[in-house]
């Protein structure tokens, strides 16, 4: 068979390789946000997967976050460390299958509520976050029920320097 012929299964090969990669793409250099100019940063919940893989910040910036719900139900991002996440975990199971009428209102003690934003199907949700100058370990994850086990968490990033005090 020519080359010729083969072309259109090689093409299909190669762009199957690419989109299969597990490693995010590097961050290119950022601008980091300050108190006076925030940086603008977009995070897509859709049904089970948040957009970007990773939520790229720099220690210390201030950033505007848009939480855009592409999805057909409603979604949260709630960004903290493992404690933060086992928190709204257990306090979100107790809300799994509901009664009828409306969603049961749910919240953690303040020490591991981390930053909470919920966001109706269709809809954007923006709030203004100063990311801590700590680089321990952060996650995104939504823990509407079913959905954290579903796979909906990515991880925070720290990418460059630490922005001045």
């Amino acid at each position: 068979m020519s080359i010729a012929r083969r072309w259109p299964l090689i093409s299909l090969l190669l762009a199957t390789a690419a989109c299969s990669s597990q490693t995010p793409p590097a961050t290119p250099p950022l601008v980091p946000g300050t108190g006076d100019s925030q940086r603008e940063v977009n995070l897509i919940a859709r049904d089970y997967v948040f957009l970007p893989a990773t939520l790229d910040v720099v220690p210390g910036e201030t950033i505007v976050l848009h939480v855009i719900n592409g999805g057909l139900v409603v979604h949260e991002a709630v960004i903290g460390d493992s404690r933060v996440q086992d928190a709204w975990e257990a306090a979100e199971s107790v809300a799994a299958n509901p009664p009828p009428g409306p969603t049961p209102l749910v919240s953690v003690p303040p020490d591991v509520a981390g930053l909470r934003v919920v966001v109706e199907s269709g809809k954007r949700a923006d709030v203004t976050w100063t990311v801590p100058r700590s680089t321990e370990p952060l996650t995104v994850g939504c823990h509407i029920p079913g959905h954290w086990a579903e796979g909906m968490h990515i991880p925070v990033r720290f990418v460059g320097a630490a922005t001045p005090s």
